[in-house]
């Protein structure tokens, strides 16, 4: 088996690196413009931010949805793949927060 076909790889390609965890949280109570997006994550600058959600639509976690109209309206959000994540993500928040504090 390659090490790519882990299980346990496949989740950490999902929700690891520096960002995926960020935009992931700034997605989880709903839909969001890329300008919301921007605010949530400030220290993000606008092509990482774009380059994050491409390939989170690419791994079906993302949901890209273009309003038509005057001016063209994108939201973003969590698809159902990604959703059934949240008892994971909480679950890895807690403890990089008790983690934190073990530390101090």
């Amino acid at each position: 088996m390659e090490p790519t076909e882990f299980p346990v790889n496949r989740a950490l390609n999902v929700i690891g690196g520096k960002w995926r965890p960020q935009v992931y949280c700034a997605l989880e109570n709903g839909p969001k413009r890329f300008s919301e997006l921007e605010r949530e994550i400030p220290e993000i600058n606008r092509k990482v931010l774009t380059d994050q959600l491409r390939e989170l639509e690419q791994l079906k976690m993302v949901k890209r949805t273009e309003y038509p109209g005057k001016t063209l309206h994108v939201e973003y959000e969590l698809t159902e793949e990604a959703l059934s994540l949240q008892p994971t993500m909480k679950s890895l928040c807690k403890w990089g927060t008790e983690s934190c504090e073990e530390e101090e």
